[in-house]
């Protein structure tokens, strides 16, 4: 029985390979002499119309008929809409975000996203936000509030992800910043006081002799820290500025950080009175445009009044098209002024970004290191550079 067992085991997985190759291979001439059909043969079809011949860089090959397989799409919003329905039913959620990023940028769809039916059948990604922000001024009235709605959906799931690890990383090196030795009776730390003084325990007495009190000042609750979050909003950083605004709200909601969010391009916007609701921030961006590093540095450092107190995050390829050697000498000497600085060349879960290397290492050689950051690193970060310690740079 094991003998039989093994050898039906192997024929199971034999089976699977040829399936698979077959699947790649795309075709009946393809020397595995295996049909699709059924389920395979839906999730080809749907394949083809985006990888088919036709479809711009994608891959050539056989069609499920033995024909050559051609891309399917065509301009149709109801065919569109159709194959993001079947995509999300064969494939998993992962995939069909990356299918539907291919079929805007290989197809060029982006216009049909302006129609409300396709933006009810897309699935709502970061990439996808990065899209609709970008066309959100050719929007029709009748699917703004559908591309709200989709954008709210990107949004929500990010907070939820990301929101209370920020709040609860940050109030811990907000707290360790604080905390003095000399605290008024009111403001002792109880617990951290004892462990602080465990050494001291007298038995005789039953008790502890706190020797160091450990403690918050009475400013525990004002604002301790400012942080000012410059953010180049230049095409290829949709998905950072889709971050930077949801950390822009969760930071805003900590009453011991005051946050100020600047976008820029070639002009500078600032959108701190609208972050308490970060899609309204998105729909105040404009992605797209050339890029004034400089310029929005010197906005930034005119509202920064407690430099000591303050951590200036830029989030920019640092493509510049303004005046470099002003750019590099106003990071300089916002350094000197006591500012935290922090560079970040992208923050999105996307990997390594295109990025000026030779502005870089002139950030690095002031000493700050530009590096790209995922969502799930950067509240590391802001701790780091909020209690002025080395950054955890990946």
């Amino acid at each position: 029985m094991t003998g039989t067992g093994n050898a039906a085991a192997g024929d199971a997985l034999a089976q699977e390979r040829l399936r698979r190759w077959r699947m790649v291979l795309c075709g009946e001439e393809d020397g595995t002499g295996r049909a699709l059909t059924g389920r395979d043969a839906a999730m080809d079809a749907a394949l083809s119309a985006l990888y088919g011949r036709d479809g711009g860089n994608g891959r050539s090959g056989r069609g499920p008929k033995g024909g050559e397989r051609s891309a399917g799409l065509g301009g149709s919003a109801p065919h569109v809409a159709r194959w993001l329905g079947d995509i999300r039913t064969y494939f998993p959620g992962s995939v069909v975000q990356i299918m539907q990023r291919d079929a805007i940028e290989r197809l060029g769809l982006a216009s049909l996203l302006l129609e409300p039916e396709m933006l009810e059948a897309v699935e709502p990604d970061v990439h996808l936000v990065g899209t609709l922000l970008s066309l959100h001024k050719a929007m029709p009235e009748t699917t703004r509030e559908t591309a709200r709605a989709v954008v709210r959906t990107v949004v929500e799931r990010l907070e939820a992800r990301l929101a209370s690890r920020t709040r609860a990383t940050l109030t811990g090196a907000l707290d360790r910043s604080a905390r003095t030795s000399r605290p008024r009776r009111a403001d002792i730390d109880w617990n951290r006081t004892i462990r602080a003084n465990l050494k001291n325990y007298l038995p005789e007495h039953r008790t502890v002799v706190p020797e160091r009190l450990v403690g918050y000042g009475r400013a525990a609750q004002a604002v301790r820290k400012e942080v000012v979050l410059c953010v180049d909003q230049s095409g290829s950083m949709a998905a950072s500025v889709v971050h930077a605004s949801v950390f822009g709200a969760v930071l805003a909601s900590m009453r011991t950080i005051a946050t100020r969010l600047v976008v820029f391009d070639t002009a500078v916007v600032d959108l701190t009175d609208q972050l308490t609701d970060p899609v309204d921030v998105l729909f105040g961006t404009q992605l797209g445009g050339g890029t004034d590093i400089n310029r929005a540095l010197a906005y930034c450092q005119s509202k920064i009044t407690r430099p000591a107190d303050t951590v200036v995050v830029l989030i920019s390829d640092l493509y510049e098209g303004g005046i470099r050697d002003e750019m590099l000498g106003r990071v300089a000497a916002m350094k000197a002024s006591g500012i935290e600085f922090v560079a970040l060349l992208a923050l999105s879960d996307e990997g390594a970004p295109a990025y000026d290397r030779e502005h870089a290492a002139a950030l690095a050689a002031l000493g700050v290191p530009a590096f790209a950051c995922t969502p799930d690193l950067f509240p590391e970060v802001m701790a780091a550079a909020l209690e002025k310690r080395p950054l955890p740079i990946p």
